[in-house]
């Protein structure tokens, strides 16, 4: 197949089994199947996408983000840390990173939220450019797989940095996405991916524009979380725990 990579993009590290573009404002899931490896390419730049995980086949496992950090001694989630449930399993390992920065801070914005920041852009007047939300978009594929507003928990904001100053002050750093930028996620168990592409709520543009990504699935070879696994003590157990799993 042909593969259309955004400018700048280097080759994708093994053959796409399939890829597609979430346009800016869209929503997807899917399960990221164990051992596949899911490319985000921001094509245009400042690219946001705001996403939940959960086990596959038992949806009351979830992304536990406190977890995720505290046990990898980081404020900052980037290439080769894992993204850990709450049962101690590794939902993904982020085996690149182009962006060098993933905000798990920031949330959502819901509807009221998006009106006052960019007024009224109803469907009746802008048909597929209206202003969407993050809570309504995440609400619309959580239903899909028999889940609702209790599972809309921890969300991780890919491309995105918020940076915290010395008194506690939370900033967005804008540009931390350009076109090109990407973020590879390995599944070493089945993962269920909810996303959207949304701006972040604390980008402080007036202008409604959220951004497309390309989305590339590929198989991969496990050697290539093994940065992940080794990063720290802590991801080598996650990683047995995960493999436990399928016993």
């Amino acid at each position: 197949m042909t593969t259309t990579l955004a400018p700048d993009s280097p080759p994708l590290p093994y053959p796409a089994l399939h890829e597609e573009v979430l346009p800016g404002g869209g929503h997807r899931s899917f399960i990221l199947r164990r051992g596949r490896l899911l490319r985000l390419t921001d094509i245009e730049g400042g690219a946001n996408v705001s996403m939940l995980l959960f086990n596959a086949f038992e949806k009351t496992e979830r992304l536990n983000l406190p977890d995720s950090l505290k046990c990898q001694h980081t404020a900052r989630l980037t290439r080769g840390h894992c993204l850990y449930s709450d049962m101690g399993r590794v939902l993904a390992a982020i085996t690149a990173d182009t962006t060098g920065w993933s905000d798990s801070l920031g949330g959502v914005l819901n509807a009221d939220e998006v009106r006052a920041k960019y007024g009224d852009g109803p469907y009746q007047r802008l048909r597929n450019a209206c202003h969407r939300n993050g809570t309504d978009n995440l609400l619309v594929e959580l239903g899909k797989w028999g889940m609702g507003l209790e599972d809309l928990l921890m969300v991780l904001n890919l491309f995105s940095r918020v940076s915290v100053d010395a008194a506690g002050g939370m900033h967005f750093v804008p540009g931390n996405s350009k076109p090109g930028d990407h973020i590879e996620l390995y599944a070493p168990m089945d993962t269920l991916v909810v996303m959207t592409a949304l701006q972040h709520p604390m980008d402080p543009s007036p202008d409604y524009a959220p951004k497309p990504v390309r989305l590339s699935w590929m198989q991969a070879d496990p050697a290539i979380a093994e940065h992940c696994r080794t990063s720290r003590p802590e991801n080598v157990r996650g990683f047995i725990n995960t493999e436990n799993l399928y016993l």
